[in-house]
C-alpha cells in the first residue's frame, strides 16, 4: 500500500499549491470567448488528446462554447502528418479552420513545449499563429510549462511534486482544472444530468 498512500498524499500536494488566481484567469478567458463568439481549439497529444476530445464535450453541452479538438478527426490527423510531417499539423489544421482574434486555443500539455530542445514543436507554432492574428492562449501544463507557459494569457501550471510522477499528475489534473472550469458560475450555463434530476420522494 506503499505507493498508493504516496501517490494519494501527492495528488492532495498538489491541489493544495494550485493557483486560484491562474484558474480564475483561465475561467474569465473562457467566458470572453462566448461573448465575443469565438470558438475554442483545444489541442493535446498523448493522453492529453484523450482529455482534450473530453474537454470538447463539456465545454460544448455544459459551458455552451464552440468547441473543437483536431486530434478528433483522425482522418485529417494522419493525412496531414503522413504528408505534411506531425510539426505542421495543429498549425495547418488551424489555418484551415480560419482561427481569428475572436477565438482561443487551450493547450493541454505535460511539457507546454520547448524551442530549444524541439519539443512538441506543434504546439509551439499554434501558439504562435495564435499570436499572429490576435488569438488569446490558454494553458494547462506541467513541469514549468514550457512555451505555454511564457505565451498563453492565462495558464495552470500543474505543480511537480515528485519528478517521477509528472506525467500521471499533469494529466490527471487537467481533468480537474477543466471540470472547474466547466462547473465555475460565470462559464457554466446548463445544468449536468445528474445534478438536475430530482430523486423521487420515498414511502
Amino acid at each position: 500500500m506503499s505507493y498508493v498512500i504516496q501517490h494519494l498524499k501527492e495528488t492532495a500536494e498538489i491541489v493544495a499549491k494550485l493557483d486560484p488566481v491562474a484558474i480564475e484567469k483561465g475561467a474569465q478567458e473562457l467566458v470572453g470567448v462566448r461573448n465575443r463568439g469565438g470558438r475554442l481549439f483545444i489541442l493535446g497529444v498523448g493522453g492529453s488528446a484523450a482529455n482534450a476530445s473530453h474537454a470538447v464535450n463539456d465545454f460544448r453541452k455544459i459551458a455552451g462554447l464552440e468547441v473543437y479538438a483536431p486530434t478528433d478527426n483522425v482522418s485529417e490527423l494522419t493525412a496531414r502528418t503522413n504528408d505534411d510531417g506531425w510539426a505542421s499539423v495543429f498549425v495547418e489544421w488551424l489555418r484551415g479552420s480560419r482561427l481569428n482574434a475572436k477565438d482561443a486555443l487551450l493547450i493541454l500539455s505535460v511539457g507546454g513545449g520547448n524551442l530549444e530542445k524541439n519539443v512538441s514543436p506543434g504546439f509551439i507554432s499554434a501558439i504562435q499563429l495564435a499570436k499572429q492574428v490576435g488569438a488569446r492562449v490558454i494553458g494547462i501544463v506541467g513541469k514549468d510549462g514550457g512555451y505555454t507557459a511564457t505565451q498563453a494569457d492565462a495558464c495552470v501550471i500543474i505543480p511537480t511534486v515528485n519528478p517521477n510522477n509528472i506525467t500521471p499528475h499533469s494529466e490527471a489534473f487537467q481533468a480537474v482544472v477543466w471540470h472547474l472550469w466547466v462547473s465555475h458560475p460565470n462559464v457554466k450555463v446548463n445544468q449536468t444530468k445528474w445534478e438536475s434530476v430530482v430523486a423521487a420522494p420515498t414511502r
